[in-house]
């Protein structure tokens, strides 16, 4: 096990490096230091020295990839991409380029609040899925399953904004049962995350239901258990107890996946909601062009997305046996 974690790890080096360097050509080629010096100082009346003063001031007078002013290993590292992209490998995130704040800083912050909203979202959805998800694989081929397959579709269909609208106008404005936005610390943050996890789950009910109702009834058409019904078993304990248990590896491919992206933070819910947020850290530095935080949270996401395919691969050794690691 440990060397397959090693070999997986050592395999997941190379991809870094990749999205790392193609981060670089999109932000340092494609749009290059004088079109952010412009989208940042204004697109009107900039003058020329003065992109050249912010390109001085953040690092960016240097040539992207290699230097031919200079000698020796300075020709690789008096660079753009040494200078702002390299340091992204050992987490070292640097200061933003519209307000110098430090952003390592500012992850740390803002992970939290991410967390406080998308924790309760994600643990509560999986259960409140799987639940409705085995009734209906029970239930199957009745009118209700019918009727309920239909309603998920049916909530597919519909926008996040929708939901996020709906529920702020309805529980916020209408019933007052919460805020309609807003964030605080410690236990009086709960009614500030109330609303935006009720909202979060409905939001994502629909695919949930319908996903792992596809993978139960995919079980219960197997062999085995046909042969637990032939033994007298009962239809719940054939679901409840072995479909349930063979159908974990798809359902634990969709969870853990989804662990690391806890972090992340949701963009759409914590920018309607104003949680201080990673996502709302991030639309914010889309909107105001600070390209070195939106390098920073690309690099985030490729990470956090290598770490949930690693913890994906180990978990099937908890739930499948017949998976060995070599």
């Amino acid at each position: 096990m440990l060397s397959y974690i090693l070999r997986r790890v050592l395999y997941a080096v190379p991809i870094i490096i990749g999205v790392n360097v193609i981060t670089a050509l999109l932000f340092f080629y494609v749009n290059t230091p004088e079109n952010m010096a412009r989208k940042i100082l204004g697109e009107k009346n900039v003058t020329p020295s003065a992109i050249e003063n912010w390109k001085q001031d953040h690092g960016y007078n240097l040539p992207p990839f290699l230097n031919v002013k200079e000698k020796g290993l300075s020709v690789v590292t008096q660079t753009i991409f040494f200078q702002k992209a390299v340091p992204l490998l050992w987490f070292d995130f640097g200061r933003s380029d519209r307000n110098n704040i430090d952003i390592g800083s500012e992850i740390k912050t803002r992970m939290w609040p991410s967390l406080a909203i998308s924790l309760p979202m994600f643990t509560a959805g999986v259960f409140i899925d799987l639940f409705f998800a085995m009734l209906l694989a029970y239930y199957r081929g009745t009118r209700f399953d019918i009727s309920a397959v239909v309603f998920c579709v049916m909530m597919m269909s519909v926008s996040t904004l929708f939901y996020i609208i709906g529920g702020q106008y309805f529980l916020g404005k209408l019933l007052k049962l919460f805020p309609i936005s807003g964030f605080d610390t410690g236990v009086h943050s709960a009614k500030f995350l109330i609303l935006p996890v009720v909202v979060g789950v409905i939001s994502g009910a629909g695919v949930g239901i319908r996903f792992y109702r596809t993978v139960f009834l995919e079980e219960v058409s197997k062999d085995y258990v046909r042969t637990a019904r032939a033994k007298g078993l009962s239809e719940g304990k054939v679901l409840f107890k072995h479909a349930l248990k063979n159908a974990m590896i798809p359902v634990l491919t969709n969870v853990v996946v989804s662990i690391p992206f806890l972090f992340y933070g949701s963009l759409i819910m914590e920018t309607f909601f104003s949680i201080p947020g990673l996502g709302n850290f991030t639309i914010d530095a889309i909107q105001s062009q600070d390209f070195a935080i939106v390098r920073s949270m690309v690099y985030l996401g490729s990470i956090l997305y290598i770490i949930g395919l690693i913890l994906t691969d180990i978990s099937y050794t908890l739930v499948d046996p017949r998976v060995i690691f070599e």
